[in-house]
């Protein structure tokens, strides 16, 4: 009886989530949709910006915010799992006893860090590093790739952005993986080294049974990389730019919104822009929430097979 009257309690708390994620979409499709009736999907497929006084002349395309905002999630993302999966390891298995504490402490004050500190941090030393230890040799030596081609004048770029996202989500990510990892059984850990596994093959297998919180470490990774601000606003070098080379300044959907919802008013279609801006975010983090489930419960019926 008092299970059913606690799980009666939470429905209002359920219901409150729900109709407020309902009402936000709602204000943002509201809000919106003069964009959509004016440019309609080209809002989305053309790379333009164009602002002016008189609305008839206005014209916005957000591919380049969109192409930036999924380029440098992707880059930070494919850093930050395998930094993530080794951070983790080495704290549950092979770092001493009195280092594990600070490890994890250490990991926890990054995680709660201010993204500005970041993004400071990342305009006056990381771009300026990059530029001149990474991309420069990179784009002398290897300018016939598509990745390096793009040559690196001030350092601001997506290859900036994404290094940065890629330090700014690897406590996250690993915070979920190591929980995981240090939460198996020991009886499993037993059973794979009684078979003569080495300690290589051992944590080979291992991590084979944590797929599911790997993939939520990714996951959470990309969503948190995809809707950063600030710190992406301070290193990518907002240029409207739709290119594959690592080393060309770009723009976010994020650092768009930032530098540009502040004089929005002024103009008639930029506003609603913005909005259907912030929309392609949420579709984005849509899909790939969907497709990390999609793995998860095929990863699901293989156990169960």
């Amino acid at each position: 009886m008092k299970r059913d009257g606690f799980k009666a309690l939470t429905y209002p708390a359920v219901f409150f989530v729900f109709i407020l994620f309902t009402l936000m979409l709602l204000v943002y499709f509201f809000q919106s949709s003069p964009a959509f009736h004016r440019f309609g999907l080209g809002v989305y497929t053309r790379n333009i910006w164009k602002a002016a006084e008189e609305p008839e002349l206005e014209d916005y395309g957000l591919l380049a915010a969109i192409w930036g905002s999924i380029y440098t999630a992707t880059i930070a993302t494919l850093l930050s799992l395998p930094l993530a999966i080794a951070y983790s390891l080495f704290v549950v298995d092979y770092s001493p006893k009195r280092l594990k504490k600070p490890l994890i402490v250490m990991s926890d004050i990054m995680a709660g860090l201010p993204t500005v500190i970041y993004g400071v941090w990342g305009a006056t030393f990381l771009v300026p590093f990059l530029r001149d230890w990474v991309m420069k040799p990179l784009h002398d030596h290897l300018s016939f790739i598509p990745l390096f081609s793009y040559p690196p004048a001030t350092g601001y770029s997506y290859l900036s952005a994404g290094v940065l996202l890629a330090i700014m989500v690897t406590p996250f990510a690993s915070a979920v993986i190591r929980e995981a990892y240090s939460m198996i059984p020991f009886t499993y850990r037993e059973a794979v080294y009684s078979l003569g596994a080495t300690k290589f093959e051992a944590t080979r297998i291992l991590l084979g049974y944590i797929k599911p919180a790997i993939v939520s470490g990714m996951i959470l990774a990309f969503g948190r990389a995809v809707g950063e601000t600030v710190a992406v606003s301070l290193v990518i070098g907002n240029a409207f730019n739709v290119e594959i080379g690592l080393f060309a300044p770009g723009y976010t959907v994020s650092s768009l919104i930032a530098s540009q919802f502040g004089n929005a008013f002024i103009y008639g279609y930029m506003t609603p822009v913005l909005f259907a801006a912030g929309l392609a975010l949420f579709v984005v983090g849509l899909v790939v929430n969907v497709i990390g489930l999609k793995i998860l419960k095929g990863w699901e019926e293989n156990v169960h097979l």
